[in-house]
C-alpha cells in the first residue's frame, strides 16, 4: 500500500510531508539530520540544459512558445542570480498562468544566504552571467529523444565523468537544482528505458500535462534506439536523455564516494537521475547514496493525483524507483502554500500550474528546516512578486 504521508513521529516543519513509502523513524531522522544542523552551510548548484525535445509543440508549459522555451533556462537563472527587481537581458517566457518558480527559489536563497553556482549545458546562447562551462557551446542542445540518438556516447561519457569529479570534490552538503524545458519528457524516457512502468506518473509544468504526446515521443525514441535488455545508464542517456541528466547522475555517483549529503530539488527529473546513478553503482555505494540523498519538492507536485483514488503520482514514482534499485528512497514536500497570497500568479500554483522548477521545492523545504515559517516564506514570495511586477522593462545587456 502506497501513501503520501504516514504517521508523523518526527517533529516536521508546518505542512511538510514525507513522500513515498513509510520508513523507520530512525531512517527518516537520519535523512533530515544534515539539513537541520545549527549554523548550517551548503553549496547550491543549478544545472541549466537544453534538449530539442522541448521544441515539440505542446510538450512543455515552461514557455508558451517554442522560441521562448529556448530562453527559459537563461531567464530563470538570471532571476535566481540577480533578483526580481533587476533589469533583465533575458525576458521571462510567457506562461499560460503562474510565474517562474525561480522567483520562489530566489526568495529561499535570500533567506538562506546561499550563493548559487550555475552550469550551462547545451544552451542555444552563451550566458552573460558567471557560470561553469563543462563543454563548448557548439555542442548545442541534445537532439529530440524521439530519434533514439539524443547525444553521442562520447558526450555522455565526458559529461558523466565531469559530474563525477564535481561529486568527488564535495566537502559539504549540496543542493542540486535544474532548469531543463522538456526535462520531464526525457525523465519519462529514461525511467521507461530502465524498465519502470511510469507512463501516468511523470508530471510536467502544464496544469494538465500532455501525457499522450510524451508517451508517443518516448515510444518512438525507444523503438529507434533498440536498446538491449537491461541497458546501462550511459546507453540510456545516449539514446533518450539530456545533458543535465548525464552530469547529475555522474555527480551523484561521485557524491557517494565523497559520502556527502545531497538535496535534490525537483520531481520526476530528480527521480530519473537518482535512478540512473543508483543503477550504475555497486551495491555498497548504492546503499550509501540512498542514505545520503533526500529529494525535496513542492506540495503542489507531491499532491498531484491521477484519477482518484489512485493517489499521489509522485509518491508512487518514488516508491517504484526505490523498488527498481532495491534501496529505500526519501522525498519530502515543502509546506509552503499560496492560497492566501495577494497575487493571482502565486495562487495559480494552487490550481495546478507550474508546480515546481529551479529547485523551488527543495529550497523552500530547506528554509523551513532552517527555521523559517510558512507565513514568512509566503509573505516573502508576495513581496518578491511585487518587486518583479515593478521591475524596469528592457534589456540590461
Amino acid at each position: 500500500m502506497l501513501r503520501l504521508i504516514h504517521s508523523d513521529p518526527i517533529d516536521l516543519p508546518e505542512g511538510c510531508q514525507w513522500v513515498g513509502r513509510p520508513a523507520e523513524t530512525s531512517e527518516l531522522a537520519a535523512w533530515l539530520k544534515p539539513w537541520q544542523q545549527p549554523g548550517f552551510t551548503s553549496d547550491l548548484l543549478v544545472l541549466l540544459a537544453g534538449t530539442r525535445t522541448a521544441e515539440r509543440q505542446g510538450i512543455s508549459a515552461a514557455g508558451a512558445t517554442t522560441s521562448s522555451r529556448r530562453l527559459t533556462a537563461l531567464a530563470d537563472a538570471e532571476l535566481l542570480l540577480r533578483g526580481p527587481e533587476a533589469r533583465r537581458r533575458w525576458a521571462l517566457p510567457p506562461l499560460p498562468a503562474g510565474v517562474s518558480p525561480a522567483l520562489l527559489s530566489r526568495v529561499a536563497v535570500e533567506c538562506l544566504r546561499l550563493n548559487p553556482r550555475l552550469v550551462a549545458l547545451g544552451l542555444p546562447h552563451e550566458p552573460d552571467f558567471p557560470h561553469l562551462r563543462l563543454e563548448s557551446i557548439s555542442q548545442g542542445p541534445a537532439a529530440c529523444l524521439s530519434g533514439g540518438q539524443a547525444m553521442a556516447p562520447s558526450r555522455v561519457e565526458r559529461l558523466w565523468s565531469q559530474g563525477e569529479q564535481l561529486g568527488r570534490g564535495l566537502r559539504r552538503p549540496l543542493v542540486l537544482a535544474e532548469c531543463v524545458p522538456g526535462g520531464t519528457t526525457t525523465a519519462l524516457a529514461v525511467l521507461t528505458a530502465l524498465g519502470l512502468q511510469v507512463g501516468e506518473l511523470v508530471s510536467g509544468s502544464a496544469r494538465q500535462p500532455p501525457q499522450a504526446l510524451k508517451q508517443q515521443l518516448v515510444e518512438a525514441g525507444l523503438r529507434q534506439a533498440q536498446l538491449p535488455p537491461d541497458p546501462s545508464a550511459r546507453a540510456v542517456l545516449a539514446a533518450v536523455g539530456d545533458p543535465f541528466q548525464a552530469v547529475a547522475a555522474g555527480l551523484l555517483c561521485g557524491a557517494a564516494e565523497a559520502d556527502q549529503p545531497v538535496l535534490l530539488g525537483g520531481g520526476s527529473q530528480m527521480v530519473a537521475v537518482l535512478t540512473l546513478a543508483l543503477s550504475a553503482l555497486p551495491l555498497l555505494l548504492r546503499q550509501r547514496l540512498s542514505q545520503r540523498v533526500l529529494i525535496g519538492t513542492t506540495a503542489w507536485l507531491a499532491e498531484e493525483s491521477v484519477v482518484p483514488p489512485v493517489g499521489s503520482m509522485f509518491s508512487r514514482l518514488v516508491a517504484l524507483a526505490g523498488d527498481r534499485c532495491a534501496v529505500p528512497l526519501a522525498a519530502m514536500a515543502s509546506g509552503v502554500r499560496f492560497s492566501r497570497s495577494r497575487h493571482q500568479q502565486l495562487r495559480d500554483f494552487e490550481r495546478g500550474y507550474v508546480k515546481e522548477g529551479v529547485g523551488a521545492g527543495a529550497l523552500l523545504l530547506l528554509a523551513q528546516l532552517q527555521g523559517f515559517s510558512t507565513d514568512q516564506l509566503q509573505q516573502s514570495c508576495d513581496r518578491a512578486m511585487d518587486r518583479l511586477l515593478n521591475a524596469p522593462v528592457g534589456s540590461g545587456a
